[in-house]
């Protein structure tokens, strides 16, 4: 199911944007904004988890792309999120073991997209993103995943180890990309896989690596030490299916 709608101004708008069901992102609200219908605005974003910023009015003000925000901006999803449980049985329907990207803060909505489009073409089963601290299902993304996010189910959830701690009782084992791991020609990538990339600038954090069952690196050969996190997921993704093919899975 689609949204055509990526931003939101105004309160009753925003405020009707909760009430359809539609997948609000992120909610921007003037800091110090304690009035009734900010006040209602707020109870719903809450019931549905949303990530609330309290900014100040110039930040208000950047966002806006009609000069009538009211004091709340809300960014809605373009696309309606998957659960993690759509994505293992998009694995169980096609008899195969589950193949999942696990993206730990993703900021651009470009390297997102392309993730997307590489997940399709390598038959991942489905990607996960955090709620927060990371791009959300925008209409850029949709653009850049060039129709893959039509076919391949991106879920949402509050925290990445509790969903891998999750993921690893039903048999999953997740290999994690960093710059001293492993060469991943060295891994056993075959079985139910969880690939872990991390922020573009930061990497995969500390916790996140911690709950992973192996690190895996690129060999690389130039005078620079890293690849976009597009990229290096397409490699890591490539090598998984390599291994996948050979293991006859």
């Amino acid at each position: 199911m689609r949204y055509e709608e990526s931003v939101c101004e105004g309160r009753n708008p925003v405020l009707e944007a909760f009430r359809s069901g539609k997948t609000v992102d992120r909610l921007f609200i003037l800091d110090g904004c304690h009035d009734g219908p900010i006040q209602t605005i707020l109870r719903e974003a809450k019931k549905k988890n949303t990530l609330i910023n309290y900014v100040k009015k110039e930040r208000l003000d950047q966002l806006s792309e009609t000069g009538k925000h009211q004091g709340v901006i809300a960014y809605l999803a373009a696309y309606e999120y998957a659960e993690v449980s759509d994505i293992l049985k998009a694995a169980e329907n096609k008899g195969e073991s589950p193949f999942i990207i696990i993206l730990d803060g993703i900021e651009d909505p470009h390297n997102l997209g392309a993730i997307i489009r590489t997940a399709n073409l390598a038959g991942a089963h489905g990607i996960i993103i955090p709620k927060h601290g990371a791009c959300g299902l925008t209409a850029t993304v949709a653009k850049a995943s060039a129709g893959a996010i039509n076919y391949t189910p991106v879920a949402k959830v509050t925290n990445i180890n509790r969903t891998i701690d999750e993921l690893k009782k039903d048999g999953m084992w997740f290999v994690c990309a960093t710059a001293d791991g492993d060469s991943m020609y060295n891994l056993n990538l075959t079985g139910s896989i969880g690939l872990v990339i991390g922020n573009e600038g930061k990497g995969v954090s500390r916790l996140v690596r911690e709950a992973c069952d192996m690190t895996a690196s690129i060999p690389m050969n130039g005078n620079i030490d890293s690849l976009n996190a597009s990229v290096a997921t397409g490699v890591l993704a490539y090598e998984i299916v390599r291994q996948r093919i050979n293991a006859g899975k």
